[in-house]
């Protein structure tokens, strides 16, 4: 048919006039790829600024809540990218289900395992914190995530903690040093490090019920500053909320904790849930959590297919938004930090490509796990065991050929290798005969779960007797594992001592040879009744990939023990300070808990109590020797603007090359409030050759000695006498400095 040329003329003017509105409409759409000199902060803001404009409502909730396990959707028509997530503090887990927690059996996945938080805390090695964090963050990329859940830096307050392993120790100032340098370490690589679990998640039982009630003091003094230190100086990209309640609110939308957060400190990354730890549409808006993960499971359980767009913050919000209810301005601020964050990892043109399995991360793995290992007993200088023809080694225990990186929750790894304890002494020791028999067995480690072992345990420890018999030494390889109610998430420990028959097996063996080394594999504390029985104790920590070569190059004495203990050993779980006040402190009272110690945690509170613990924060020994001495400040007197200058000499007076840890503690003297004896508030790793002397220069700004002053909610430096404490551990102090301020 042909149109009357009025007609047709008609038609052809409405087809232009549709093609000039497109075109018009395809040129407001930003570029969403930055050149890689479009990297400035204030560009970036403009460039998300533009985005945001064009963003339907619908599109904004897509981006703010989970369509996966572990990603969450993109703008595909204007090519905004996923964000993809992986667990976790000391490897990248394996690739999982889209829908469930079952494994993807993916062939490329295999991983290097690093060492566990708290070994890397034990080697009070801040530049080591950033070679850990840098080549995990490599791995990360390498397997194209975009975050990477962690580090935790719950503090330890109990040794009852399922996940203590996870996190870096007991004292608020470690923690801090520890985690800026990971945290930059891992974000070198265009991955965002979560740092985790925001805040007073400090157990696993009713972990997310229970509600904690806590002073101001304790709070930021003791829980805070570790997050505090990972958003001001680490710069952190995202942030992971907790499952448990603060004083009748859900951590994870939280008005204080958010106020804090956002307003007080600054942060202008993401906030994401842990997995299930929103509860309410209203609070998750209004009280600043930013991604939604996990809702509709309980963390690890399987949740219904397509339910993604039920969370809190998909649907619910958007219809709150659309009847008023609640203002797209929150929409839009969550939205901005994610855009922000997919600008710093995926849309970053300066990304690099990551590697995987490489030399230098296995080399790294290896040097923080020797350099985290701490000695704790040499009784007759029983390590090092030097490797002779004649020799006849014991090496007795499960854990000497466990796998310790499956199992232990969400952190359980999948590693190219592990070399086990057993494989790393017999690849160090070629003269002498080691012998291996279990001596105990415990269960396959699944989550939630406690399985029993498989094999006759009374044979087995007639078997252990008979090898422990006929050999030199003994070095019996036990502890703990990631079994539930062991170290692992989902669940707190029992019960303090060594679990499977270990006490009884250990003097059985002493019974019939006195020359037993323990190598203690655990990320906690535990009961010591038969530290008589043993010449000498190794704390080997969870050590991952490298783990047998770590533990063997001390044993061997190819390398010299330099870790400290992050937290201490009670002699008695009564000694524990949370453990003292009875049921109401742990695990808590009808899901109700109040943290009675306050701010006396760790060694905090042995050193206020005046409580020997069986090992203190800070000890370590060496197979060397070393003097601190002729330990000054520089005034004697300073204003709160100042900072303290201490000047001391360090001398390695043994028979090799080690490294010594000097710690600086300060304390007020008879002050207003209650403080505790002494806080750390300085460290630093010496390094000496046999004979060596360095002369070293630490500073203390006399602004970290400030208090949280609750009459108004801020911080404040009480005036008066103070005193300086130097030494190598919390309870062995080599000198004692009075100073004052005015």
């Amino acid at each position: 048919m042909i149109l009357p040329f009025k007609k047709n003329t008609t038609v052809l003017i409405f087809i232009f006039c549709l093609q000039v509105l497109l075109i018009n409409g395809q040129n407001k759409i930003p570029k969403i790829l930055l050149e890689k000199n479009q990297t400035n902060t204030l560009f970036i803001e403009a460039k998300i600024d533009s985005i945001i404009t064009i963003l339907t409502l619908e599109e904004k909730v897509d981006l703010i809540h989970a369509q996966s396990k572990f990603s969450t959707k993109g703008v595909s028509r204007l090519g905004i990218p996923e964000v993809w997530m992986s667990d976790g503090p000391h490897g990248v887990r394996e690739e999982i289900l889209w829908d469930s927690w079952g494994e993807a059996d993916w062939t490329n996945d295999a991983i290097t395992a690093f060492p566990a938080l708290t070994c890397l805390a034990a080697s009070f090695n801040p530049e080591l914190a950033w070679e850990y964090g840098f080549n995990l963050g490599e791995e990360a990329r390498y397997r194209e995530k975009d975050v990477l859940l962690g580090p935790g830096v719950n503090i330890y307050r109990t040794p009852f903690n399922g996940r203590n392993f996870e996190y870096l120790g007991e004292d608020p100032f470690l923690a801090s040093k520890m985690v800026v340098p990971y945290i930059k370490g891992v974000q070198k690589n265009g991955v965002a490090a979560c740092v985790k679990h925001f805040a007073l998640n400090n157990q696993e039982q009713w972990r997310d019920k229970i509600n904690v009630e806590v002073s101001d003091r304790a709070l930021h003094e003791i829980y805070l500053p570790a997050f505090k230190a990972a958003v001001k100086k680490g710069k952190v990209w995202s942030l992971m909320g907790a499952y448990n309640k603060f004083r009748g609110q859900y951590t994870t939308h939280h008005k204080v904790l958010n106020k804090i957060l956002k307003t007080d400190w600054g942060f202008d990354g993401v906030v994401i849930s842990d997995w299930g730890s929103a509860h309410n549409t209203k609070e998750a808006a209004l009280h600043g959590l930013d991604m939604e993960m996990g809702t509709g499971t309980d963390g690890l359980g399987v949740s219904k297919k397509d339910n993604y767009n039920y969370y809190y913050l998909a649907n619910p919000f958007l219809k709150a938004i659309k009847k008023g209810e609640l203002s797209e301005d929150l929409l839009n601020d969550k939205v901005r930090r994610i855009l922000r964050l997919i600008y710093r990892t995926s849309l970053n043109p300066n990304r690099g490509l990551g590697k995987l399995n490489t030399k230098e991360h296995h080399q790294v793995a290896r040097k923080v796990g020797a350099e985290g290992i701490v000695l704790l007993k040499n009784e007759d200088d029983f390590f090092p065991i030097k490797d002779k023809k004649g020799l006849t080694i014991a090496v007795i225990g499960e854990n000497a050929t466990r796998n310790m990186t499956r199992g232990g929750g969400s952190s359980q790894l999948k590693p190219l290798f592990e070399i086990s304890p057993l494989e790393g002494l017999k690849a160090r020791y070629k003269n002498a005969t080691i012998i291996h028999t279990m001596g105990y067995e415990s269960g396959a480690s699944v989550y939630d779960a406690t399985l029993p072992p498989t094999l006759n345990q009374d044979s087995l420890y007639v078997k252990a007797i008979e090898v422990a018999k006929k050999s030199d030494v003994v070095l019996f390889i036990g502890g703990l594992n990631k079994s539930f109610h062991q170290d692992s998430e989902g669940g707190d420990r029992k019960v303090f001592e060594l679990p499977y028959g270990q006490d009884k097996l250990l003097k059985g063996i002493y019974e019939v040879n006195k020359e037993v080394g323990f190598l203690l594999v655990t990320g906690n504390a535990v009961e010591m009744p038969w530290i008589s029985k043993t010449k000498g104790i190794l704390q080997t920590w969870y050590l991952g990939s490298m783990a047998g070569h770590a533990i063997a190059d001390i044993v061997s004495g190819n390398v010299n023990p330099s870790g400290k203990l992050p937290f201490s050993f009670p002699k008695n779980l009564k000694d524990n300070g949370a453990h003292s006040y009875g049921e109401e402190s742990y695990p808590g009272e009808n899901l109700n808990q109040v943290y009675r110690e306050d701010i006396l945690v760790g060694y905090r509170w042995f050193d206020t109590k005046k409580i020997v613990p069986q090992y203190a924060f800070g000890y370590g020994l060496s197979y060397t020797d070393f003097k601190i001495s002729n330990v000054k400040i520089d005034h004697k007197k300073y204003s709160v603007k100042d900072q303290i200058k201490i000047i001391f000499d360090v001398s390695n007076t043994g028979s090799r090359e080690g490294a010594e840890v000097v710690q600086l503690y300060v304390g007020k003297h008879k002050s207003k409030v209650n403080r505790a004896l002494k806080e750390l508030k300085g460290f630093t790793k010496v390094y000496l050759e046999k004979g060596e002397k360095k002369t070293v220069t630490m500073s203390i700004d006399i602004s970290k000695l400030a208090y949280f002053n609750t009459e108004f909610s801020d911080w404040s430096v009480e005036k008066g006498i103070y005193y300086l404490y130097v030494g190598n551990a919390s309870n062995n102090i080599i000198k004692k400095i009075k100073f004052s301020l005015f």
